[in-house]
């Protein structure tokens, strides 16, 4: 069998392993090691030291110790210890910890249900007014947490009931909660971003800078949607009572959006700007967030022990998660283009004959079809770095690919039948709200994920006019 067989027949059993259910950082770290070890089997070099003490006649625990050290002299372990290192050494990926401890701060901090009530009062008089609301609070709580998990739940628990209670749609009301916690991913300062940034080598400062009116288009989308929707068919999202949402002064309004909405969004900005102006490194600033999220949670009165405990122990868990995941794939990925397989896959892509259109759309549907059984992070650290050496050829920018994949990823989350969000709702809603009913209302916003890919195509310029603008073509 030659190697580039092997290296196909090493990426198929890893697909076949995936969907078995084994653990996919540990999956890819086992067939790198073992693949390896076939790759860099050297026997000149694992058994010299070895037949040097049999000539020797060295006593037999000598020759024992000898062997076993000649069994595991082999460049796969060097490679592996090397790949922990560097990726342990990423300053890219130091930004991780620091924006999980300050989004999972922001989660206990009681700040989300304050935040849903002020817009629920503030955009009473729009049509879908708590839709609105629960829209643009998963907007920005998903910004600030970018876990759509964390996201999803805690908005079904808060404001699922409230609009199952104002008569809404079931389906309708399940759709909003899902689409709208899933946009963390996409909209800075994105988690996902950073580990493209550092599987590709794309500045993520660049990356945040093009990724934010993408992800504000998609949420400018979802809006209009739920608007124009509640609007021909009032039925599905009637207009809340005086004794749901209650008539308030308007400077109380104020006053409620000054202590729930901008203190929040303040944080979310300074962050933000602090990257996009240059003013601090991505980890700078995401040490700035999470500074920033403990004196929120203090200054609302949130701040226990138990919280604060919580908070770091779920840090640590997902960065560990995200790091081994690097460590598999980059041991994984340096062994299959050694038995060259990346370059049976440019041969196969390139011999297709694509445009760059078509290659695109190619790369994008493997993408989608990948986010059924897989999360964002498995993709865009086991598979993206695959298409990555083909992007010249196609003459395709790696920033606008990788926004692209971004957007594309949102589908991974609202897409049945491994549509995660529907199954995060799920989990929480109460017994009437059918899965099949949240399937159902994710559907519209799955098509509003298509229309800003091709609005995102058709009109490059959402993607390039930030960065162009702030640090030049």
């Amino acid at each position: 069998m030659s190697d580039p067989v092997v290296a196909i027949t090493m990426l198929g059993l890893f697909l076949f392993m995936v969907l078995l259910g084994f653990p996919i950082a540990f999956t890819l770290m086992a067939m790198g090691i073992a693949f390896g070890y076939y790759a860099y089997f050297d026997e000149g070099r694992m058994w010299r030291a070895y037949e040097r003490a049999v000539n020797a006649d060295a006593d037999q625990l000598t020759l024992w110790q000898t062997w076993i050290d000649g069994l595991f002299n082999n460049r796969i372990f060097d490679l592996f210890i090397n790949q922990t290192f560097s990726v342990m050494a990423n300053e890219v990926l130091t930004a991780i910890p620091l924006f999980l401890f300050m989004g999972y701060i922001v989660e206990r901090a009681n700040i989300v249900s304050r935040l849903f009530s002020t817009l629920n009062v503030a955009a009473r008089n729009i049509p879908g007014s708590m839709g609105v609301a629960a829209l643009i609070t998963c907007a920005l709580f998903a910004t600030a947490t970018g876990i759509v998990g964390a996201v999803v739940t805690l908005m079904g628990l808060l404001a699922l009931p409230s609009m199952l209670k104002a008569r809404y749609d079931k389906s309708f009301a399940a759709g909003i909660i899902c689409a709208g916690g899933t946009l963390g991913i996409l909209i800075p300062p994105s988690i996902m971003l950073i580990v493209y940034a550092a599987a590709s080598g794309v500045s993520i400062v660049r990356l945040y800078a093009g990724a934010l009116l993408p992800g504000l288009t998609l949420a400018g989308l979802y809006l209009i949607y739920v608007v124009v929707r509640a609007k021909l068919q009032p039925e599905l999202a009637p207009k809340p009572t005086k004794e749901e949402v209650p008539d308030m002064p308007l400077g109380k309004v104020l006053w409620l959006l000054t202590t729930s909405f901008l203190p929040l969004a303040a944080l979310i900005l300074a962050v933000l700007g602090s990257i996009l102006g240059g003013l601090a490194t991505p980890s700078e600033a995401a040490s700035i967030g999470a500074l920033g999220g403990l004196v929120l949670a203090a200054a609302y009165r949130s701040l226990t022990w138990q919280r604060l405990r919580e908070s770091v122990y779920l840090t640590l868990r997902t960065t560990a998660m995200v790091c081994w995941l690097f460590v598999g794939s980059y041991t994984f990925s340096s062994v299959f283009s050694y038995l060259g397989g990346e370059h049976i896959v440019a041969e196969f892509v390139t011999s297709l004959d694509l445009s760059p259109l078509m290659f695109l759309l190619l790369a994008q549907l493997i993408i989608f079809l990948l986010g059924w059984p897989l999360e964002w992070s498995e993709i865009i650290i086991i598979f993206v770095p695959i298409f990555l050496p083909l992007l010249p050829i196609f003459g395709i920018d790696p920033l606008f690919f990788g926004i692209l994949v971004a957007l594309n990823l949102q589908t991974s989350f609202l897409t049945p039948p491994m549509a995660m969000s529907a199954y995060y709702l799920k989990g929480i809603a109460p017994p009437e709200v059918k899965l099949m009913e949240i399937f159902k209302g994710c559907m519209p916003f799955l098509a509003m994920v298509f229309v800003a890919m091709i609005l995102m195509y058709t009109v490059p310029e959402i993607v390039y006019y930030l960065p162009n603008k702030l640090y030049g073509s």
